[in-house]
């Protein structure tokens, strides 16, 4: 039975996380086109040039293409909640429902009403309404990454909540605290800004490819330079915002901070490690505590509790949160029959047990406590991918720049080619950071309150699995179908403006 559960647990997640990355691998282009294509549009507007217009429609056809696919990959993964996370979806349903639900009311819509009057418009309303709804579409793609990542952080950090014994549901009471808290905050601003680079370093590559072909020169230089520019001032934002998130990991997820860093044993003056035994000195207790001598608790320390917490107080054991854990899960128990035996001092007393071991109440659902350590090599690993790809892309963008300033952009055969490698590169990266985002935090589906053993629905595993490859099947599919339509107008090139008017 034990097994079956196991099994159940691992083919969720499995079709989850095989969702979020396939959806992944259409969002960040999108938001990053948008600003690229929004920048250009606002050229033609300024100058009056045609040229900007044709460049504009161009990157357009390749965002509404990317577009088209994100959105049916999307709705796929919210109705995964509701199948195969349904006691998550009881259990915090009221907190989590309600960005997802702003994001569909507001953010979707607003981006599928102006995503019409930008693909259809041209020539038929004004050029500065024209422009508006550019940006709009952008907005409203922006505000939907806004919600869902709020959701996310919320899964990280929860606040802005009361457990209500009486229905088993967290309740929300305070919406600003999750809309706006300072996770949710960080997560958008290194999530959407990583986006700009990729969808930054697709525009570079695939000028590499015109200028590789000879084709297109003005077109394809001139895209370079604004995805260039774009693409160096988000790479330097996600620098600030990356080191943000640390420090946020350090205080509310020590345990995640320490698989990142295969960081078994703890202590003051912590280095990080860069790979093997390359490290940087006090590093990473500075960038954890802001203190170059400062704590750092390792994996057995967290385990094994004992070390003063950043809040100033003595960490507690594993087995002693486990133990704390069984108590809130029993005082609940004990809440309920006694709420129908109509035993009032009995709930009281129940009550204020529970409240007491309530921050434990997701340990009881822990069997062992090395189920608390996450896949730390992945961890490690995909960490250092993210990192490492980020300062490529700094140097990347420089170089860039630094050529197309001294106008020997064109000629550099061999940056064309790297541009255009570049492109998987990107995605790559996007992906690693969602890899230590979630695997970083397991085993919990919100951090502390809530195990994925305790969050899913009751399922038989072969059901999951046969949805998991149907929808393995169906994504890939529909990912070749983009990368076959991408290709294919990407080859046929930005249109003439003969071609465009007698479309319009």
């Amino acid at each position: 039975m034990l097994d079956n559960m196991e099994t159940m647990i691992d083919w969720s997640r499995a079709q989850f996380a095989l969702t979020a990355m396939y959806h992944w691998l259409f969002v960040p282009l999108t938001l990053g086109l948008a600003v690229i294509m929004g920048v250009m549009e606002t050229r033609y507007v300024i100058s009056g040039h045609d040229f900007w217009k044709r460049t504009a429609r161009f990157w357009m056809k390749l965002f509404g293409i990317n577009f088209a696919i994100g959105v049916a990959t999307g709705l796929i993964l919210e109705f995964q909640f509701g199948t195969n996370w349904s006691n998550y979806s009881w259990f915090v349903g009221d907190i989590f429902g309600a960005p997802l639900a702003i994001e569909g009311i507001v953010a979707f819509f607003m981006e599928a009403t102006f995503v019409a009057v930008m693909f259809f418009g041209w020539d038929k309303v004004g050029k500065k309404f024209h422009l508006a709804s550019t940006w709009l579409t952008g907005l409203g793609a922006t505000l939907s990454a806004w919600w869902i990542l709020v959701a996310n952080s919320w899964m990280q950090y929860p606040v802005g909540m009361v457990f209500n014994p009486e229905t088993v549901r967290n309740e929300m009471v305070d919406f600003l605290a999750v809309a706006f808290s300072p996770v949710a905050v960080m997560k958008f601003l290194h999530t959407v800004l990583s986006s700009w680079i990729v969808g930054a370093v697709f525009v570079i590559g695939v000028s590499g490819w015109f200028l590789l072909k000879r084709r297109e020169k003005e077109f394809a230089l001139a895209s370079m330079k604004i995805a260039a520019c774009t693409g160096m001032v988000a790479s330097l934002l996600t620098l600030y915002s990356g080191d943000k998130s640390a420090y946020q990991v350090a205080q509310y997820q020590p345990m995640k901070l320490a698989a990142m860093e295969a960081l078994y044993e703890g202590g003051t003056r912590q280095p990080l490690t860069v790979v093997g035994e390359w490290k940087i000195p006090t590093m990473l207790s500075f960038l954890a505590t802001r203190n170059p001598d400062g704590y750092v608790p390792g994996i057995h320390n967290i385990l094994a509790g004992g070390h003063t917490t950043n809040d100033g107080s003595k960490a507690l054991s594993a087995t002693e949160k486990i133990a704390r854990g069984k108590m809130a899960i029993a005082a609940l128990s004990d809440f309920r029959q006694a709420q129908k035996d109509g035993d009032q001092d009995k709930m009281d007393a129940s009550r204020r047990t529970l409240e007491e071991n309530m921050p434990y109440l997701g340990y009881g659902y822990i069997q062992n406590p090395d189920d608390l350590v996450p896949n730390v090599g992945l961890s490690f690993w995909t960490f250092r991918i993210m990192v490492g790809f980020g300062m490529y892309f700094i140097a990347f963008f420089a170089l860039v720049l630094f050529l197309s300033w001294k106008n020997k952009l064109y000629g550099q055969r061999w940056l064309h080619r790297i541009a255009l490698w570049s492109i998987p590169f990107a995605f790559v990266a996007s992906q690693a950071g969602w890899v230590v985002a979630e695997a970083g935090r397991q085993p919990w589906a919100i951090q502390d309150l809530l195990p994925v053993n305790a969050a899913i629905s009751n399922l038989s595993a072969g059901a999951v699995q046969t949805t998991f490859f149907i929808f393995l099947a169906i994504f890939t599919i529909l990912f070749i179908a983009e990368i076959g339509i991408m290709v294919k107008a990407i080859q046929k090139g930005p249109e003439s403006l003969n071609e465009t008017d007698k479309k319009d």
